[in-house]
């Protein structure tokens, strides 16, 4: 990770500036059933999608779909921060969308189940309330697929 010390002060400075109050009341809710039961949904900020899929540009608040079905191997990154390695993802899918680690925990009855999808979004450069039309779209989406719960990999 990068040190702000280490960047160009105009970057730093873009970075700082980004440290506004948070949008509304956090929207925890309490599980309604045992984690064992409950399926999971991952939402990375990772700037992930499938090979052939639409890359992320600069200043995008819209996300991909990432399918449960779909080998790691078949995911490429598009993040368009210059400030952010790539070296963990391309070792392992896994450090940015841990996606065989929940297969393992459903196989092993820790959870429920996983959602027939997951999410990414790329998480550089915009403020959280330029999410907001995505965000209220992927939760009609989550509702759909009843998912109970959310892992977030923020990245």
């Amino acid at each position: 990770m990068v040190r702000l010390s280490d960047l160009p002060e105009f970057e730093a400075k873009h970075l700082l500036a980004k440290n506004g109050v948070l949008p509304g009341p956090p929207a925890w809710t309490a599980p309604t059933k045992p984690r064992s039961e409950q399926k999971f949904v991952i939402i990375t900020t990772a700037g992930i999608h499938t090979i052939g899929d639409e890359p992320f540009a600069s200043s995008d608040a819209t996300y991909r779909v990432l399918s449960g079905e779909t080998s790691g191997a078949n995911f490429v990154m598009s993040h368009a921060s210059v400030n952010y390695d790539r070296s963990g993802f391309q070792d392992d899918v896994n450090v940015v969308f841990p996606i065989d680690r929940f297969r393992e925990l459903a196989e092993h009855g820790t959870i429920g189940g996983l959602a027939s999808q997951h999410y990414s979004f790329m998480g550089a450069g915009l403020e959280p309330p330029a999410y907001e039309r995505s965000v209220r779209n992927l939760a009609k989406l989550l509702r759909r697929d009843r998912v109970d719960s959310a892992f977030l990999t923020p990245v």
